[in-house]
């Protein structure tokens, strides 16, 4: 991969973008992961007000520190980089007490409202700022097992790094000198209170699904891989079935033209 020059591209997209759209700045949710960690510093580089939000729920203290370091990192670096810490918990917790049952389907609900919670509050700050929300999804996560939150952290306005593999994303974080912590900390959605990690709940690696994604990219048929990787293969087409309405527009019901005519019978 030519970092430099994909960084420089990256970047380039995003100032034309906000100029094309007549926009303030942008808002990232920084949870102390690589992938918001990266976009945020793109978002910076391009040398327009860049709002960071941390915003801890029930979080691990070294999810929350890691953020807190990050976005100290950049305010330090760029001069156009602007911060707001604000504590959900309180309101999270208030939810849970209205809805609360034991289920193990309520665990994942409530995993989830976390992370439409967050959004809500990426795009008050956005809304009170002229701003657009800003995706930190990786190419994996996005298009290959949809393992985000819809009308989550799937709720964005632009996505620059969503066309960035996993193993692209660590890098080109590399390249733009982002803390160690953040590159060696095990990838997690900070859903959860267990602190599970993305691979836990996936069932494999980020280096496999990649794998598998590029295969298929390549036009190689999945009866042609060896035995270790249709173990993979069919992790990955699990989540990629299961969370295909993620991936793709909405459905709407289209009305034939003899129904909405006035002179049908």
């Amino acid at each position: 991969m030519k970092k430099t020059e994909t960084i420089k591209f990256i970047v380039d997209w995003i100032k034309n973008y906000k100029e094309t759209n007549n926009l303030n700045g942008f808002v990232v949710g920084v949870s102390g992961g690589v992938d918001s960690a990266l976009t945020s510093t793109l978002c910076a580089s391009s040398g327009i007000k860049t709002l960071c939000l941390n915003m801890p729920i029930k979080q691990k203290e070294e999810q929350y520190q890691r953020a807190k370091r990050h976005i100290q990192w950049l305010k330090k670096r760029f001069d156009n980089v602007e911060s707001v810490e604000i504590n959900l918990t309180k309101v999270f917790n208030k939810f849970k007490l209205s809805v609360e049952n034991n289920s193990s389907i309520n665990k994942l609900a409530l995993a989830n409202t976390r992370s439409r919670i967050r959004m809500m509050t990426l795009y008050y700050y956005a809304t009170i700022n002229n701003s657009i929300v800003v995706g930190t999804g990786n190419k994996v996560e996005d298009f290959g097992v949809g393992f985000y939150t819809k009308y989550g952290d799937g709720g964005v306005d632009i996505s620059p790094i969503a066309d960035l593999m996993k193993s692209e994303v660590f890098e080109i974080s590399k390249e733009l000198k982002i803390n160690n912590e953040i590159l060696e900390a095990k990838p997690t959605d900070g859903l959860w209170d267990d602190d599970r990690s993305d691979e836990e709940q996936i069932g494999t690696t980020y280096d496999d699904l990649e794998k598998v994604m590029n295969s298929l990219e390549r036009g190689i048929k999945p009866d042609e891989f060896e035995s270790d990787m249709k173990e993979k293969y069919i992790i990955y087409m699990k989540h990629h079935i299961a969370n295909k309405h993620k991936m793709t527009s909405i459905p709407v019901c289209k009305i034939p033209n003899k129904l909405k005519s006035q002179n049908s019978i």
